[in-house]
């Protein structure tokens, strides 16, 4: 668990892995028009699905170990979500085009936010960030790949970049390595590494 550690907010936040005895707390805050399901599967794949096959997929991934990600809550309500896992494991993004492997290591991939209607700018994305970090870290992970959104200076809503902003990573000491030629809402998409294994546990 991840305790809020965001002086602007003052009610208790904390982060916890997405098991499947928070299944009942995943749903209100994750996108279900993919269940967290579209770059784990291949593009075949997920046309073929449907919600109820995606929900099934998620359920059975919350069983397994690693978890898919992590459930953000303010007290006790469940507020924001953050998909993850080991970028082998990402079907579709494994087959990208447009955001290839930059090398052989064996990262992890994290792969979206959301955050629960009117509990944005709260710093719920920032906490689980650094719930996917601590999470990663303890599993073995030798490092960290985001794919973020760069908003070029300009003032974007956070639900035009489910994947995040640059500088969100950056101050969570991810790194530049690549811009790629993925965009979202006509702005760039950056390959941002963290490399556990050269990281000290904090």
């Amino acid at each position: 668990m991840i305790p809020n550690t965001d002086p602007g907010t003052a009610e208790p936040l904390s982060v916890r892995p997405a098991t499947i005895d928070r299944f009942d707390d995943i749903e209100p805050v994750i996108n279900a028009h993919c269940w967290c399901q579209w770059w784990r599967q291949t593009a075949g794949e997920y046309s073929r699905s449907s919600p109820e096959s995606q929900r099934a997929a998620l359920r059975e991934q919350c069983a397994a170990e690693p978890v898919p990600g992590v459930v953000a809550y303010l007290g006790d309500l469940p507020v924001g979500w953050c998909g993850f896992g080991p970028r082998d494991s990402m079907r579709r993004l494994e087959r990208s085009r447009t955001i290839p492997r930059v090398d052989d290591q064996p990262v992890w991939s994290i792969v979206c936010f959301n955050v629960r209607p009117g509990y944005r700018r709260r710093g719920v994305a920032k906490a689980l960030l650094a719930g996917a970090i601590e999470y990663a870290r303890a599993h073995g992970a030798v490092g960290l790949e985001s794919y973020p959104t760069d908003p070029l200076g300009t003032s974007r809503d956070a639900t035009f970049s489910y994947t995040g902003f640059t500088s969100m990573f950056e101050a969570a000491g991810f790194r530049r390595v690549v811009e790629t030629a993925s965009h979202a809402d006509r702005l760039p998409r950056w390959l941002m590494r963290l490399d556990l294994a050269r990281e000290p546990a904090r």
